[in-house]
């Protein structure tokens, strides 16, 4: 299996959510998010929702195409298996209300199929929490800042990547 590329984004988590999509499906969906709750990484095909267990704390996106995916690495926090569907060829990784981070150019337009996997997402909760309870009520904003951006944890969400078919055909409208 070759690695055919790889791209890295930040993001913050807002509202503990970092999104994934094509750059024209980017209306959300409630029931992805909910499954997230539950799996961490879920998606309907064309959006993904990555939860994090904390909002202010960056977090690293990384998205990686293969020409055949590898298995989850052994000390990952967790996985799932997913698809995602680009019919443009970019990928947009956003911040929820916050707008986007990055966009990552896929090879070609196409359904990708894969891994979500993740580390760091406990240890930076852990951090989060422990912060939150230590911050007084004379800490400025940028103090707070300051406390998030030295966590010590990487949190971390890879997607893992191969394609596997042409996007699916636009449905043609009738003009009757």
């Amino acid at each position: 299996m070759a690695l055919l590329g790889e791209h890295s984004v930040t993001a913050r988590p807002d509202r503990r959510v970092v999104e994934v999509y094509d750059a024209d499906a980017y209306l959300g969906d409630e029931a992805a998010m909910e499954a997230a709750e539950v799996q961490v990484v879920a998606g309907n095909g064309y959006h993904l929702y990555l939860l994090s267990l904390q909002s202010d704390i960056d977090v690293r996106v990384a998205i990686r195409i293969w020409d055949t995916v590898p298995k989850p690495p052994a000390d990952a926090e967790g996985h799932t298996p997913l698809s995602i569907e680009s019919a443009t060829g970019v990928l947009v990784v956003s911040q929820l209300t916050m707008g986007p981070a990055g966009e990552v150019t896929l090879p070609r337009p196409g359904v990708y199929e894969g891994y979500a996997w993740w580390s760091g997402r406990e240890a930076a909760s852990a951090y989060y929490d422990a912060t939150l309870d230590s911050i007084a009520d004379d800490w400025t904003p940028e103090q707070i800042r300051a406390a998030w951006d030295q966590c010590p944890a990487d949190e971390r969400y890879v997607l893992d990547l191969a394609f596997v078919r042409e996007p699916a055909a636009e449905d043609e409208e009738d003009d009757d």
